[in-house]
């Protein structure tokens, strides 16, 4: 049941206004509301997330991202070729029941964490480390093109299925799968790698389920390089994401045939060149052909998005402020909005004495997603006479639906 609310008297009108860069207002005008809350004002920003967006709760410089490292990469493809005993008819072997296994750091930028709702623990160095494997799971057709399914699987859970066909000319990606299994094809689908590999540059210019996507490709050479698996004669292979941006993304690989990708490196920046985060994958063990490794096989559940307070844009998550805050940020994050969808920001009273009656509606801004990891902030500034004391809350609303609830509290 929903809670009832205090509403502006009759004779005054609450104003909208939305402005033409993508961020937009709403402000109380012309209208009798307490004095104890006059002369807010709510923004809102919003941008599509692309790049890897492992653990919620992260806080970059330019918004709230959520960066999720292996299930989000939207370029991220992991393809490995023959080692050891694996044989195969092409440099990329597509044995059911192959795996292979890497070690991955995650480091972040200033300002940028994994949240609590993640079942991640940040090491000594300040780094998350953790293994990683991945598994030819078994064939599917795609648009009636067989292809083979690679899933990346971290923490017990497969975070990430590559739909890929492979060929003596090389490989090329038809979909993508997140942990909730949903796919989302590539319109065309997008060439990762010619056999053999040789000096090339490439683009893709496509769509990733409903998002336009182009990124770049460069073979740069060829190069030693160590991992704890041994040491291979790689080629250099660059990808960079050209759009959708900010943030920008860029990674290299290291790919060795008969061996596949001995390493992968991403950087994640926001639009100033500030490091978000960096993901670096080294292979530990060559493929083996076994059984699967241990995985939860229930998709892991998704809400609509997610959201933190704080007490600047790239703060630390917090549900306490003083009554002279000049501004409280309200960071979100999509997981499975559609593009189009309205998210609003309710900001309500809740207990703050004579200042205002409960369930006060203070200011609500709206915004439109872009897809469905679009991410943004929204805003509330200090009243003319300052923050009263007591207790408020943010509602999130996708549609008419409400999503998420953030209870927060103004002390002196």
């Amino acid at each position: 049941m929903r809670e009832s609310r205090q509403q502006p008297p009759t004779n005054g009108i609450e104003h909208e206004h939305g402005a033409d860069n993508g961020e937009n207002e709403s402000h109380m005008e012309n209208v009798s509301i307490p004095a104890g809350l006059s002369g807010e004002s709510g923004e809102s920003s919003v941008q599509e997330a692309q790049g890897p967006r492992e653990f919620a709760g992260l806080t970059p410089k330019s918004a709230f991202v959520i960066l999720d490292s292996m299930k989000r990469l939207t370029f991220l493809v992991i393809v490995l070729g023959a080692i050891g005993n694996i044989s195969a008819d092409t440099l990329l072997p597509s044995a059911v029941g192959t795996t292979w296994k890497y070690e991955m750091t995650q480091e972040f930028g200033e300002g940028v964490r994994p949240s609590a709702d993640e079942k991640t623990t940040v090491g000594p160095d300040g780094k998350v480390h953790l293994p990683i494997s991945i598994f030819v799971a078994g064939t599917e057709k795609i648009d009636g093109v067989e292809t083979y399914k690679y899933e990346l699987e971290r923490q017990g859970r497969v975070q990430l299925t590559e739909f890929l066909q492979v060929n003596d000319a090389g490989v090329i990606a038809f979909a993508r799968a997140d942990s909730d299994g949903e796919k989302a094809k590539l319109t065309p689908p997008q060439k990762i790698l010619s056999f053999p590999p040789h000096a090339e540059k490439w683009e893709y210019n496509g769509r990733v389920d409903d998002i336009e996507t182009r990124q770049s490709y460069e073979i740069l050479g060829r190069e030693s390089i160590s991992v704890p698996a041994g040491k291979f004669d790689a080629f250099h292979l660059r990808l960079t994401q050209l759009a959708p941006t900010p943030p920008s993304v860029q990674e290299d690989r290291w790919f060795t045939p008969n061996v596949g990708y001995v390493k992968i490196l991403t950087e994640v920046k926001i639009a100033g060149g500030g490091l978000i985060q960096r993901i670096n994958l080294e292979m530990t063990e060559g493929p083996t052909v076994g059984e699967r490794p241990s995985v939860t096989s229930k998709p892991e559940e998704k809400k609509a998005l997610g959201a933190a307070l704080a007490k600047e844009l790239t703060g630390e998550p917090t549900t306490t402020f003083t009554a002279d805050i000049p501004k409280i940020y309200a960071r979100w994050q999509g997981e499975t909005l559609k593009k189009g969808d309205k998210v609003r920001a309710v900001w309500m009273t809740e207990d703050v004495g004579e200042a205002a009656p409960p369930n006060y509606k203070i200011a609500e801004t709206p915004n439109t997603a872009t897809g469905p990891r679009s991410f943004g902030t929204f805003t509330l500034s200090k009243p003319n006479k300052g923050w009263p004391v007591g207790k408020y809350r943010l509602e999130l609303y996708v549609g008419t639906e409400l999503v998420e609830t953030l209870r927060f509290t103004i002390s002196r």
